[in-house]
């Protein structure tokens, strides 16, 4: 069984392996360095096949690693077990309590790690604020997700933080292809694989209308779906009605709705309310970071029952005689019920990560507790290495353009 289980996983991670090229030239020049050699590194990140590779690329460029889920749902225990068996210090298994998750994300922190890889910013909210940790005085960390820079602006502003900090989610090689194109791509496969439906002529409803919302309209519109914006902000409103989306409130949109995606990082998104007014045989999912945006308690308390229709779907029968279904139970559905964002996408994010550490580490002292940007030298590199993996080549400035654009003429 066990055997089986370390096949499975070494396969996964082999196969995305060969699809990251730009991480494999950024591993291969870590380890010639040795960059984090004697360093330990304290991670909580979503455990699968692509995210192992960044692991071991960081472990063996000298780390010792401690890692933590950065979901109670999203760990694939076949990944974690191979990371175990290859000596990764693994605090994390699928399906975890709440109360699990948080002492799995403590036994990180337990082992002073000197460098924090976060994804949703728990380990740095966790690290900041609570007193037992005031002792330790990590080099730096990195933050890759929307939500998490919004916490750590949150304990910035504040007065809270209490290391440096790289926003690798607001670089351009990040967000611009991660959050857009990937997972674009991977919530509407996973919707389309779990509930073995088109996204053709389906009215689509998206809430929010930031890289993420953008990259699923876009895609969802490739499909042949009709896509409806759903937002708060009236620029991004506006952004959307000038690309061509529908712009409606929820309420609106919740009586034409056949397929409901979240994408906020908020909570309370969907609500009772809502529930209300939609179809019967409506489908609801989240793409944001937190099972908050669906609010599914109101779902349950305005049921009358619900059942498991096949696994990772949830039939509520709503007391006014419709059925609504829940995909994941809310959670980040491309993580939960899928594979998350495709490798070569994820390949640019990790490299990102990666040498965003070892800049922390050449540069140590250098910093104050606050979120950084990730520098554009770093930025442009992994958009070089992406282009010569694929072959691609582009046009250079001469001097005299060089000139042009830096005179005032």
């Amino acid at each position: 069984m066990e055997e089986k289980k370390e096949e499975e996983g070494l396969q996964k991670i082999n196969w995305v392996s060969e699809r990251m090229p730009v991480l494999r030239t950024v591993k291969n020049f870590l380890v010639k360095e040795k960059i984090f050699e004697g360093l330990k590194i304290g991670m909580s990140i979503h455990i699968e096949a692509k995210t192992a590779n960044l692991v071991f690329a960081l472990n063996e460029a000298g780390a010792n690693i401690f890692v933590a889920g950065s979901n109670t749902l999203s760990t694939q225990d076949d990944i974690a077990y191979v990371l175990s068996k290859k000596g990764i210090n693994v605090f994390a298994w699928r399906g975890e309590t709440e109360e699990d998750h948080l002492a799995n994300l403590r036994k990180v922190l337990d082992n002073k790690p000197d460098l924090i890889v976060d994804d949703g910013g728990d380990l740095t909210v966790l690290l900041s604020k609570e007193l037992e940790y005031r002792e330790l005085n990590p080099i730096g960390g990195t933050e890759e997700t929307t939500t998490g820079i919004k916490r750590i602006t949150s304990l910035e502003s504040e007065g809270l933080l209490r290391f440096p900090v790289i926003g690798v989610n607001n670089a351009s090689t990040k967000h611009l292809f991660d959050n857009r194109f990937g997972t674009g791509e991977s919530v509407l496969s996973t919707i389309m694989n779990i509930t073995n439906l088109s996204i053709a002529t389906k009215n689509l409803v998206i809430a929010g209308y930031g890289w993420v919302g953008r990259g699923i309209a876009g895609k969802a519109r490739a499909f042949g779906a009709k896509v409806y914006i759903s937002e708060v902000d009236p620029v991004k409103a506006m952004e959307a009605d000038f690309d061509g989306f529908y712009v409606y409130s929820m309420d609106e949109a919740s009586k034409i709705g056949d397929i409901f995606i979240t994408t906020t990082g908020n909570i309370n998104v969907i609500t009772q309310r809502h529930f209300e007014l939609m179809k019967d045989g409506a489908i609801l999912c989240n793409a944001g970071h937190f099972n908050k945006e669906i609010d599914v308690q109101a779902l349950n308390d305005f049921s009358s029952s619900k059942r498991i229709i096949k696994p990772n779907i949830d039939e509520y029968f709503l007391y006014n005689g419709r059925r609504l279904y829940l995909i994941g139970k809310g959670d980040i559905v491309n993580l939960i019920v899928g594979d998350g964002k495709p490798a070569e996408i994820m390949d640019l994010s990790f490299s990102l990560e990666a040498l965003s550490l070892e800049y922390l580490v050449r540069n140590r002292g250098g910093f104050i507790p606050k979120l950084y940007a990730v520098p554009n030298s770093i930025d442009l590199r992994i958009a070089e290495l992406y282009l010569g993996a694929r072959g691609i080549k582009i046009d250079r400035l001469d001097q005299t353009q060089k000139q042009y654009r830096s005179s005032w003429l």
